[in-house]
């Protein structure tokens, strides 16, 4: 075996471990970073369902009937709510 050859094999031996060990010491970092995107990808799920939106405006409905909440509560929640339902329903 030439030492050209012998040089080449030993370089791809060293990169292909030195990307195991990358792979290695970066799959907890790209595990959250995958966690982290599909957090994301679920919030921003929620804030745009109308039906969720129109869900939290029933139950804050019922909670000022019950008088778990105050009516200034109740309209400033019901204010926030509804803005955001007709952001949804302009995008």
């Amino acid at each position: 075996m030439s030492v050209t050859c012998l040089r080449t094999t030993l370089f791809t031996f060293i990169y292909n471990e030195m990307f195991i060990l990358d792979d290695i010491i970066m799959s907890p970092i790209n595990g959250i970073m995958w966690l982290a995107s599909k957090i994301e990808e679920l919030s921003d799920n929620e804030l745009s369902d109308a039906g969720k939106v129109k869900e939290l405006l029933m139950e804050l409905q019922l909670r000022f009937e019950m008088d778990e909440i105050t009516e200034e509560e109740y309209m400033q929640k019901e204010d926030e709510l509804l803005e955001r339902l007709n952001k949804i329903q302009k995008s």
